[in-house]
């Protein structure tokens, strides 16, 4: 009886994978880690389900990061890393128009190619999130400085610009993440709108706001009070 001999094909699937490499395991427990964290949280996230994503054992995730809290860290040190170089890169703009507008635009391309990324940002835990409001304070203290620049010049009072740094980075901010669930309109109509709110709602700003309603209550309220302490007391 003639017995068969393995064929190359036989071989090739019997050969065991290529081992990865130190560095290459470790970029890809990065990569899982970083979905099952956006997905469900650090909380919800265990290192059993990280390894069993990645195909490995538990404690080769515990040797290349220590535990979970060493692995969420190293996730969000390299999501902010990359966040910040987008940003930075916006902020080199010697205009303070295209400065505004490439802001914009960098947090939402972020958020485009990145988004689980972005999730963990701004609904992780205490770690990511203040990570993220760190870098909303970098961008707020840019707007400040712009407006401080701006308002001297329109002869508004500069002590007023760091609440509108708050008010115009935080709806940037928030704009930015109602669009990452909506993914309407393109994030370069988003930005643009986001501009022109931002920049012509500038250039009209009044020096001496008013609230409307307020001046005409404090009006009637003066109209109603009596000259004289007398006339206010009850007739016997």
């Amino acid at each position: 009886m003639a017995v068969s001999r393995p064929t190359k094909s036989d071989a090739a699937v019997r050969a065991p994978r290529a081992r990865m490499t130190a560095a290459q395991r470790r970029a890809q427990l990065i990569e899982v880690a970083r979905g099952l964290f956006a997905e469900r949280g650090f909380e919800g996230t265990s290192i059993e389900e990280i390894a069993q994503r990645a195909n490995v054992s538990k404690p080769i995730v515990y040797e290349h990061f220590g535990g979970k809290e060493g692995l969420y860290a190293v996730v969000v040190d390299r999501e902010m890393e990359t966040l910040l170089e987008m940003v930075t890169a916006s902020l080199s703009r010697t205009s303070s128009f295209m400065r505004i507008q490439q802001v914009a635009l960098a947090l939402l391309t972020y958020m485009e190619e990145r988004t689980d990324g972005f999730r963990i940002l701004v609904r992780g835990d205490s770690t990511a999130t203040g990570g993220f409001s760190s870098l909303l304070n970098d961008a707020i203290s840019q707007v400040e400085h712009i407006l401080a620049s701006e308002f001297e010049r329109r002869d508004f009072d500069p002590a007023l610009a760091p609440m509108y740094a708050q008010a115009l980075v935080g709806m940037v901010s928030v704009t930015a993440q109602w669009w990452l669930d909506v993914r309407e309109p393109s994030k370069e109509v988003v930005a643009a709108h986001l501009v022109n709110l931002c920049w012509n709602g500038l250039a009209r700003l009044n020096a001496n706001p008013r609230l409307i309603a307020v001046e005409s209550a404090a009006k009637r309220a003066s109209a109603d009070t009596p000259d004289d302490e007398d006339d206010a007391l009850p007739a016997d």
